[in-house]
């Protein structure tokens, strides 16, 4: 990761003005009083990334051009005020969303020179509101797995705890935003990516209901579960970044469905803080408890569970009735619906055959016979015999297609559920265990991120608190199809309600 050119600085490039923690609102007003320049802020967070990032490792890549997208800024800005709702803000943008002024590694080596012929649309739309992509952020290699170890990084560091992870496959992003080397972030998920990281990370994390935002131009892991969402220290942060994501795509048919879908007042203005007052929220009991005892110290998931609980208090505090417990769909069938391990090598081919020249192989067979892939991830495909799928046997294949069936059975049964109960959400913990110590890999069997990724329903990660050894712990709520204002304005009150942001200590 490197940067180029020299900062003056953080307090002489933004006036006294302190980034950390900053918002978009009070980066605008900030502009208009006068106080900041996009240019300023850039200069400040690049400094910020010369300064920490050797430690944690979030970046793969930092924008060599953000220097000058943010000059552009500033003289659009004096002659028309903000060109967009993200003018100005430095956006951490995962390292497998294409971008066609800088490379898109997918967090592999092999990959590190490919510079992708376009922009991903969400990365399009994300520059469309003014935002800079001020870096592309480290990621588990290939977005296979729950890390953030790659052969193009190496492994990403919670700033919490540098010994530990920060969990993945979004983790770099998650991290950058954390400990401010950038004010927002985007991450993809295909189960638990824009949620696990930001649980164990402090932040607030959105995984949008299937065809609301594009996924042209991302490198896929499994398109029928995969899509992007914002990452960020803050509900509106997140909301706003959500407006600026969605939309129909022609070139993705699946985001028609989204079509009409998206609130006329959008999902970041006029947040309710007393929305939990009334709102009848399901306790998913049996996801509070760990699937296998251990895979964590006892101490930790006592830590992690009495967090937890807390929060289920808090809920209730602030006006919350909670339906407890509620069951939701069963879980061996729940499992048995994915289909990752079916879709990975036909759809990542595909995505390598797009970049046509531009990619210096053509298949992940070859990608994995470069011999350069993290030692991790390599022995996770090759025990998992993902080389050996006949992908263009597919359309017949019962296993297959007897799990995208249960999906849909899935996705039914929760909607139906949601409904019976009257229940405007339910709640359950990203993660039952708290972040691996490092040199271990997180226990996937303790991530409850199946439910939204098999049934493609919105979920919305927010802070829950922190451990008393000061590790953070995230609650998700889930609700019914497209309803990401309705999970964001309890989020929102919920973070009103008990405040539990705080940032890294060890990275001021």
């Amino acid at each position: 990761m490197t940067t180029d050119g020299d900062g003056d600085g953080m307090e002489s490039n933004t006036a006294g003005f302190d980034p950390v923690e900053a918002t978009v609102a009070e980066i605008h007003d900030a502009f208009e009083a006068g106080t900041l320049t996009a240019t300023a802020l850039v200069e400040t967070t690049l400094d910020r990334i010369d300064r920490y990032d050797d430690t944690l490792a979030a970046y793969i890549h930092v924008n060599e051009d953000a220097r000058d997208r943010a000059r552009e800024l500033d003289e659009r800005y004096a002659a028309e005020g903000l060109t967009g709702p993200l003018h100005g803000i430095p956006v951490a943008v995962k390292d497998n969303h294409d971008t066609a002024d800088m490379p898109t590694s997918v967090g592999s080596a092999a990959l590190a020179d490919v510079v992708p012929p376009r922009d991903a649309t969400v990365v399009t739309r994300l520059r469309d509101a003014g935002a800079i992509v001020i870096g592309k952020s480290n990621l588990q290699e290939l977005s296979y797995g729950t890390d953030t170890i790659s052969s193009a990084g190496g492994p990403t560091r919670n700033p919490y705890d540098t010994d530990r992870r920060p969990s993945g496959s979004s983790g770099g992003t998650a991290v950058a935003v954390a400990a401010t080397l950038a004010t927002l972030g985007i991450g993809t998920d295909t189960c638990s990516s824009v949620r696990s990281p930001p649980a164990f990370t402090n932040l607030v994390g959105v995984r949008p209901t299937m065809g609301l935002v594009s996924r042209t131009g991302i490198a896929p892991l499994s398109l029928t579960q995969d899509t992007a969402g914002p990452i960020a220290r803050t509900v509106v942060d997140a909301a706003r970044t959500l407006e600026a994501m969605v939309g129909y795509d022609p070139e993705d048919p699946l985001t028609a469905r989204g079509v009409g879908k998206v609130p006329d007042r959008g999902y970041a203005a006029g947040l309710d803080p007393d929305a939990l007052a009334g709102a009848r929220v399901g306790v998913v009991r049996d996801w509070f408890e760990p699937t296998d005892p251990a895979n964590a110290p006892d101490e930790e998931i006592e830590a992690v569970a009495a967090t937890l609980e807390a929060a289920l208090e808090e809920l209730t505090e602030a006006g919350a009735t909670l339906v407890d417990p509620v069951s939701i769909v069963d879980d061996d069938e729940l499992a048995a619906a994915r289909v990752v391990d079916f879709e990975f090598m036909r759809d990542f081919d595909r995505y390598l055959e797009e970049l046509g020249d531009a990619a210096p192989v053509d298949s992940l067979a070859a990608l994995v016979g470069t011999g350069t892939m993290a030692d991790s991830i390599e022995t996770r495909i090759r025990e998992g015999d993902i080389l050996s799928v006949d992908v263009d046997g597919l359309a017949d294949d019962p296993a297959y297609l007897g799990a995208l069936v249960r999906r849909e059975r899935l996705r039914t049964q929760t909607i139906d559920r949601l409904v019976r109960e009257d229940l405007d959400a339910v709640v359950y913990p990203p993660a039952t265990v708290p972040p691996v110590r490092i040199p271990g890999l997180q226990p996937f069997s303790e991530m409850r991120c199946q439910l939204s990724a098999h049934t493609g329903l919105p979920a919305v990660v927010v802070q829950a608190g922190f451990t008393d050894d000061g590790l953070p712990v995230g609650i998700e709520l889930l609700g019914r199809p497209f309803d990401e204002r309705g999970l964001l304005e309890l989020a929102y009150a919920y973070e009103n309600a008990t405040d539990h942001r705080r940032p890294p200590p060890a990275f001021p």
